[in-house]
């Protein structure tokens, strides 16, 4: 280990030693959160800019960096599957019969996809403003390696249609689901919880003291892997420390300016989402600037982790304790949005791409019956769309390749991915969030005291 891998080591430790003195002098979460927000970025740009000769300088102590960022990232998707299994079960053998489910499941996937609609106009809508189109993107080294991956994952889509997507979430194997093995995983996952829920609520008309022990059962798992969950959401100070030196570490100054238009045009549209999520909830007699700062620190976590499904435990947190919603709603909403109606790497950035590269084959991007057909697609293709780093170019590949449109594209955009990647993942997670919050408003199953008395952490 040489002395400047050591010395940039225990820069690290003592600013996790400062965060940990924060927190333990009554600073609340969201702003030790914060802290590390600006820590991380601060000590990832003195980092990259105190190395610039030596890349594998930085290249090391990034290695070293990433034990807390991925280790922390690794704990939240360790307890995702075995969340989203038992919470959902718990959730649904509270019920007093199934008939609720439909009227939960409707109105959490409505507001998803319609959200996803005016994400995708939205992003139409910015590609005007600023002009956007494919032409002058030059293809790097690393974009001409990434396009040829986009072109090697053209075979897993090109068959793809609506009905074998929907059969996709049905699982053949219920025990290989739950570790994870599918894109389309947590969906599959809530379906088989969702019918054994149904199975005990049935169960309960011909023997209600054996439904009684499951329900007992399944609710003391259920607290179980919560208060796991409230373990590892103490850590999110330090996880996002880690991964956001990550970030600023190893962002391309060059790229970032070379798409500087593109990247300014995809965080407008995303804060214009966010201002929409926020009169949505206001409409219906949401406080929004009390929705936000409970929300927070999830959408930060979001934000640095750039992953909607490791964000699913901090996600049902916030919801239950801190907005007061169902816990039935909010575990739904969780975990189909981290699937389903993303409105950011399923509606904005397809939306873009597809506007941006219409013009190279004869195609009229401002043509009304273009547009009208690019939401349409746009909100029928965000079904199944894996809540991961990545997402986005696997939903631009499915939109671009519906509409018969080159996929050139998200292989030129490659180097400036992640940077537009954390804002999309956190507006992902919002409009879950959004969605469960104004389901229980409607459904009349909020706890307004929760949402009136807690303060944001």
């Amino acid at each position: 280990m040489t002395f400047s891998l050591l010395l940039n080591l225990v820069v690290f430790a003592a600013l996790l030693v400062t965060l940990y003195w924060f927190k333990k002098r009554g600073n609340s979460l969201s702003m030790t959160v914060l802290l590390a927000l600006v820590l991380g970025l601060l000590s990832g740009v003195v980092l990259q800019n105190l190395y610039s000769d030596n890349q594998s300088a930085v290249s090391q102590t990034i290695d070293w960096i990433n034990l807390v960022g991925n280790g922390y990232v690794r704990l939240l998707q360790m307890i995702v599957m075995p969340l989203v299994f038992v919470s959902i079960l718990s959730a649904i053998t509270k019920l007093h019969n199934a008939g609720s489910l439909g009227k939960i499941s409707f109105s959490i996937l409505g507001v998803l996809l319609f959200t996803t609609a005016i994400a995708a106009l939205v992003g139409i809508g910015f590609s005007i403003l600023f002009n956007l189109n494919a032409d002058g993107l030059i293809a790097g080294a690393r974009e001409a390696a990434a396009q040829e991956r986009v072109l090697g994952r053209v075979d897993q889509v090109a068959n793809l249609t609506i009905p074998s997507m929907l059969l996709s979430f049905i699982p053949r194997n219920p025990f290989a689901e739950l570790t994870g093995a599918n894109p389309t995983s947590i969906i599959s996952t809530v379906i088989f919880a969702a019918f054994l829920g149904i199975a005990t609520l049935r169960l309960r008309k011909d023997n209600a003291d054996i439904a009684e022990r499951i329900s007992q059962g399944t609710e003391s798992l259920n607290k179980l892997v919560m208060s796991l969950v409230r373990i590892i959401i103490n850590l999110t100070p330090y996880g996002i420390l880690a991964l956001m030196t990550r970030m600023a570490a190893t962002s391309s100054l060059t790229d970032i300016l070379n798409l500087l238009n593109f990247i300014i045009a995809s965080y407008l549209a995303i804060a214009v989402m966010f201002i929409v999520h926020g009169v949505l909830l206001g409409l219906s007699g949401i406080n929004p600037l009390s929705y936000y700062k409970k929300v927070l620190p999830t959408l930060l976590f979001a934000f640095t982790s750039r992953s909607s499904a490791a964000t699913i435990p901090l996600n049902i947190e916030t919801q239950t304790n801190r907005l007061g919603n169902s816990g039935t709603i909010a575990n739904f909403s969780a975990t189909f949005g981290a699937t389903i109606g993303q409105n950011g790497c399923a509606g904005i950035y397809p939306a873009m791409l597809a506007f941006m590269v219409a013009p190279s084959v004869g195609i009229d991007p401002l043509a009304p019956q273009f547009i009208l057909s690019l939401i349409a697609i746009v909100t029928i293709s965000s079904f199944g769309i894996a809540g991961v780093g990545g997402g986005a170019t696997f939903a631009a590949i499915v939109v671009l390749s519906t509409m018969g449109l080159p996929l050139t594209l998200v292989g030129l955009l490659i180097s400036i991915e992640p940077l537009i990647d954390m804002g999309r993942t956190a507006l992902n997670v919002n409009g879950a969030i959004t969605a469960g919050t104004l389901s229980s408003k409607w459904l009349k199953q909020t706890d307004w005291q929760v949402f009136t008395n807690n303060k944001a952490e």
